[in-house]
């Protein structure tokens, strides 16, 4: 006898049912910006009484969600320290873009998440937030990337976010059936199947561990729709899984770490031959090349961000440095400084997720000014280490 069973027991193909093992879990998939989506969540909770409620959210997101984020509390200096800026940064764009398929649709994204806490709440029945922490996902998902898929991401995505192309109630009216999110994340992982592995097999599983744990013999769990098949797949052929494995951040590879150092080693070993062999003069003059060629376009990267002067002028005193050293990059020291010196107001946290699709706003709003001058300055001393690597090694012969 099979040990699963999935079954609708007249609810809607959003609501699956599998048994196993003597438990019952209901899935309801939903499309994370539908009213309907929420109507079905109270209806099903409400009529099943569940022993508990899971949602496919984690502390962090539910926070945002249940308190309208308070942004007054983000320490932004201690995010730039701990080099999250490019992980905040995504978590923006993935925000933006369903933060506008919400407005054009006038529904609150992440709606059937928070109806499905509140009906629970309402009912005494218990909650448990079955998502990882939306921080790791990123991190892992951006560190799994190569330097290319970096770029191609980043691009791809900015693009994405700043077209905002009319919609008909044709296409509003199938956005609503499906799970918006997820079908993004879909799309990249189709594009960059690493990022499939991240951001929607190993949430299934991670899912599905939790939802396994939660006490009772019957459970309903509020997903997106893109999860429900990798869920039913992991509940019917369950194996039990260490879910430390997939929340550690995985460790840079070594071979960069090789690359990394080895660049600015061999830079520095260049100069020191050139000074033998041509003379210290020879070797002052390779040295100021480096720190042109490195300062000069990083501090025209925040010369266009329209970053603050005391920015402009650590672009070019740090670029020529942190090029020397895989630890920290320009783009960090540089966010850093025009965190400190303009800091972003709360109204301008606000209104991010609205301005990132706006291209002008990107010089108007603080903080995503902040991320200009993070990325500006960062491509600026990229390319000044090679044109740097370049003169120097030809003077070697």
């Amino acid at each position: 006898m099979p040990i699963t069973e999935t079954t609708q027991r007249n609810y809607p193909e959003d609501v699956q049912i599998v048994k196993i093992r003597g438990r019952e879990f209901i899935l309801i998939g939903t499309a994370h910006i539908s009213q309907e989506s929420a109507d079905l969540v109270r209806q099903v909770v409400e009529n099943e009484k569940p022993d508990c409620v899971c949602v496919e959210l984690d502390a962090q997101r539910y926070k945002a969600l249940s308190q309208k984020q308070k942004w007054e509390e983000l320490d932004l200096k201690s995010v730039i320290r701990q080099k999250q800026l490019a992980t905040l940064l995504i978590n923006l764009l993935l925000g933006s873009y369903q933060k506008r398929l919400g407005e054009k649709l006038g529904v609150t994204p992440g709606l059937e998440l928070l109806e499905a806490t509140k009906v629970a709440d309402e009912n005494g029945i218990p909650i448990a937030l079955c998502d990882r922490d939306i921080r790791i996902t990123l991190r892992r998902a951006w560190n799994s990337m190569s330097f290319w898929k970096k770029m191609q991401f980043m691009s791809s995505g900015l693009v994405g976010v700043l077209e905002n192309p009319e919609i008909s109630e044709k296409q509003l009216s199938e956005i609503k059936q499906k799970d918006v999110l997820n079908e993004l994340m879909q799309e990249l992982g189709a594009a960059m199947p690493v990022l499939k592995q991240v951001l929607i097999d190993e949430r299934d599983t991670y899912l599905t561990q939790k939802m396994l744990a939660a006490e009772g013999e019957k459970i309903v769990a509020v997903v997106g729709a893109g999860h429900v098949s990798g869920i039913i797949q992991s509940l019917e052929n369950h194996q039990p899984r260490d879910l430390a494995e997939i929340e550690i951040i995985p460790p840079v590879s070594p071979a960069w770490k090789w690359v990394g150092w080895g660049i600015p080693v061999l830079i520095i070993a260049s100069i020191v031959y050139i000074g033998f062999q041509k003379g210290p003069e020879a070797a002052g003059d390779n040295a100021l090349y480096w720190i042109i060629a490195n300062g000069l376009p990083s501090m025209i990267g925040t010369i266009i961000a329209l970053a603050h002067p005391i920015t402009i002028i650590s672009a070019f005193v740090a670029a020529p440095f942190t090029s020397l050293t895989p630890v920290i990059g320009a783009g960090y020291v540089t966010a850093f400084v025009q965190a400190y010196f303009k800091p972003p107001v709360v109204r301008e946290f606000q209104s991010v997720s609205k301005d990132f699709s706006s291209p002008a706003q990107w010089w108007q709003n603080k903080l995503l000014r902040i991320f200009l001058v993070f990325i500006l300055s960062g491509i600026g001393s990229m390319i000044g280490t090679w044109v740097g690597a370049v003169e120097i090694f030809s003077n070697l012969f």
